[in-house]
């Protein structure tokens, strides 16, 4: 991308819980440490965490790419995983298709989407059953 300040990729390995929030935890590191503004870095970790975690429960692990501008902050999460089968549905605060041996670790309560898009200025869903999805989720920087 042009003007980009700096490209972050990382790997989320499917079900390791013990790593999962590794990569939305360094993205805050080096943001705090370009000096960007503490609400930009606090939506941006907790937009990326949830992404991560989702990937982690749901999506067999996968990629993100963080590219940072002077402008904005754009993360794509993409994987490979089974797809959303029912977007709107998977949006609604509380619905979630997480697994019982996962909600006892404490995830799955249904707000992951909700949080991404609450977090993120604009939040772009691209799934195929089957074959995986891609969140793309852009935090603008102030003016």
């Amino acid at each position: 991308m042009e003007n980009s300040l700096m490209t972050l990729t990382y790997h989320v390995s499917d079900n390791d819980f013990t790593r999962a929030g590794e990569a939305s935890s360094d993205v805050k590191n080096k943001l705090k440490k370009l000096g960007v503004p503490p609400d930009i870095v606090r939506k941006v970790a907790i937009a990326m965490y949830e992404g991560e975690i989702n990937m982690v429960i749901h999506a067999s692990g996968g990629d993100i790419t963080v590219d940072i501008t002077p402008d904005k902050i754009i993360m794509e999460l993409k994987d490979v995983g089974p797809g959303i089968k029912d977007i709107e549905k998977a949006m609604q605060a509380g619905y979630s298709t997480a697994p019982d041996n996962v909600r006892s670790l404490g995830f799955g309560a249904g707000m992951g989407l909700p949080n991404m898009k609450k977090y993120s200025d604009t939040m772009d869903i691209q799934t195929v059953l089957g074959q995986g999805t891609t969140v793309t989720m852009t935090v603008n920087m102030p003016e």
